[in-house]
């Protein structure tokens, strides 16, 4: 395989508690909990977009610009077929402020008051204006 040079999400072992709260809101199913500890497995999986960074309450996970394989969304694809029956993927987040889920309106991961969260767009504003 080429070797690229891309963003892709670097792990601290130090920093990692494994409380896998990154593990569902990667939609490409990169990261698993391994040993205690979160991991991406498959660097073709990671697309590099950081949605898994806002939700670790640690700070472990970061993006770097290094030399990797190149993402395969083909591979994605197939591999998401595996994760069907795990728990851990098929998880719905929910806004912590107003409750609806990521079916009904997008949502972001905010961290705010040492804890990482889900708000949707609606609530943002209250976030922001109080």
């Amino acid at each position: 395989m080429n070797k690229v040079t891309r963003k892709i999400v670097k792990i601290n072992d130090e920093l990692c508690t494994g409380c896998g709260q990154c593990v569902s809101p990667c939609a490409e199913g990169a990261i698993e909990l391994v040993d205690g500890k979160a991991r991406v497995r498959r660097e073709e999986l990671c697309d590099g977009a950081g949605f898994c960074l806002g939700v670790c309450p640690t700070g472990a996970l970061t993006l770097e610009d290094r030399e990797t394989i190149a993402f395969d969304e083909e591979a994605v694809h197939e591999h998401k077929k595996t994760l069907a029956g795990k728990p851990e993927y098929n998880v719905t987040m929910k806004c912590s402020l107003c409750g609806i889920t990521e079916h009904e309106r997008p949502l972001l991961p905010i961290k705010s008051k040492g804890e990482s969260n889900w708000v949707c767009v609606r609530c943002v504003p209250r976030l922001i204006h109080g």
